[in-house]
């Protein structure tokens, strides 16, 4: 989550204002030594890689935050989430890779924290690292699964998390469908939303929405960071010193870091990230290769694909791009794919019939073209529409293929829709003078693409 601080500086230290704001903003930061004595590290690769965790403490949380959003139960004192974020040597992008708490890890040797007790290397739970040796342990067990050295530490809990999102005033989050969690009391209508704190301490903790558990909650976690960024990188914060200074304040006075991540480090790395949008980031979660692996006197835990792991962990080392668009864009050959829209029906199972409602020739064939660009099933013979030239683009569907028809208008702005009972599962799109194209969209399973099925910042926000 501390990423948001470094990215957030970016048009402070482009627009001149410089030190002058940040200077001192980071003696709130508690600091921890996670590499001490650390010995046979993996070799450094090029850019940045900051490991960055999320711990259940919750000590300085009011009793009215932990009733309202369900945080009663004891710690465990350890780590809620795990993720590896490489910088790129160029500045220009944010690789995330998140880490399953419940990744079967083989612990190094070390002296637990609390007993006091020297351990073998054993098997565990990534999580548990944390419990048993601290920062120092996490990192270095984490190096030794990802071969990947680590730069910098960066440790938020429940308490930062949510002051964080109240001082970029709240995140928008986007969501096809209604997705409730009993145990974290998450409720949220299908539609956009204006996250608080601890309304998104329940999103990203929330893994019983649905059968892909963690899963499902990492790319929750992923969606949100996205969005985060987002407000953070937005005019609103970052031209005004004052809040800027406010919102600094607040994500750093709870952090725990490494010594050498401070002021000089935030400002030198913001200089060089000019432009960063959400964009400029890229999401993926390590590939599984079994989601319950068991292991005696621990159960059941998440086995990493072995093969896949290794290609993406050398990826980082190597400074290469995770997604198509972001390998296209480092490779001068365009800029990447624009930012799609995320619907609950995906387009290529939608048949649609397009009528041109306008005295514009060839514009039922340009709509027809430009629907199948983005993946509907056209009929490919668009026609003229007949009666009263339209004013307003109008979507007509069977009142049985709504969610359909929401999926069609999302790539239609501004459509109106109409049932039409009897209208049967080919969608009437009538064009109207309002017409100025079509955006692109995508189910919401469908936007990771490329070898590690990772996703770009843009296709994860609000449109």
């Amino acid at each position: 989550m501390r990423m948001a601080t470094a990215l957030s500086v970016v048009v402070l230290a482009a627009g001149g204002i410089g030190h002058a704001v940040v200077t001192g903003l980071d003696t709130g930061i508690t600091r921890v030594d996670p590499f001490k004595d650390m010995k046979n590290r993996p070799q450094a690769g090029h850019g940045m890689n900051v490991l960055v965790v999320g711990t259940d403490g919750r000590d300085r949380i009011t009793p009215e935050e932990k009733e309202k959003y369900r945080l009663g139960g004891a710690p465990c004192h350890c780590t809620d989430t795990v993720m590896l974020v490489h910088i790129s040597e160029d500045r220009e992008r944010a690789s995330i890779v998140s880490l399953p708490r419940d990744s079967y890890a083989e612990m190094p040797e070390h002296t637990d924290l609390n007993s006091g007790k020297k351990h073998h290397s054993h098997p565990v739970k990534l999580n548990a690292a944390y419990a048993e040796g601290g920062p120092g342990l996490t990192v270095r067990t984490v190096e030794s699964m990802t071969g990947v050295k680590i730069d910098h530490y960066l440790e938020v809990d429940f308490t930062s998390f949510m002051r964080t999102v109240d001082a970029v005033g709240g995140v928008q989050i986007c969501t096809t469908k209604a997705v409730k969690d009993s145990y974290t009391g998450l409720d949220l209508s299908a539609g956009t939303h204006e996250l608080d704190g601890g309304q998104a301490l329940q999103y990203v903790r929330s893994r019983h929405i649905d059968g892909a558990a963690d899963i499902g909650r990492m790319q929750r976690q992923q969606k949100f960071l996205a969005a985060l960024i987002d407000r953070a990188t937005s005019g609103g914060v970052l031209l005004n010193p004052v809040r800027f200074r406010e919102m600094a304040t607040t994500m750093l006075s709870s952090v725990r870091a490494d010594e050498d991540f401070g002021t000089d480090q935030m400002l030198a790395l913001a200089k060089a990230m000019r432009g960063f949008t959400p964009a400029s980031s890229e999401f993926v979660s390590v590939p599984i290769g079994d989601m319950s692996f068991p292991v005696k006197g621990i159960g059941s835990t998440v086995k990493w694909d072995a093969a896949k792991a290794q290609k993406l962990f050398q990826a980082l080392r190597e400074d290469r791009p995770l997604t198509p668009s972001a390998q296209k864009a480092s490779s001068g050959k365009g800029s990447g794919a624009p930012g799609t829209v995320v619907v609950d029906v995906a387009p290529r199972t939608i048949r649609v019939q397009v009528y041109n409602g306008t005295r514009t020739d060839g514009l039922g064939r340009k709509v027809d073209d430009a629907l199948r660009g983005t993946g509907f099933d056209t009929t490919r013979t668009p026609m003229t529409g007949t009666g009263q030239e339209r004013a307003r683009t109008l979507v007509e569907y069977d009142p049985r293929w709504d969610r359909s028809a929401k999926s069609l208008a999302a790539a239609l702005p501004g459509a109106e829709l109409r049932a039409v009972a009897g209208r049967g599962g080919t969608l009437r799109v009538t064009v109207g003078a309002d017409y100025r194209g079509v955006t692109g969209v995508r189910a919401e399973d469908s936007g990771r693409a490329g070898p590690f099925e990772a996703v770009t910042g843009d296709q994860v926000v609000c449109p």
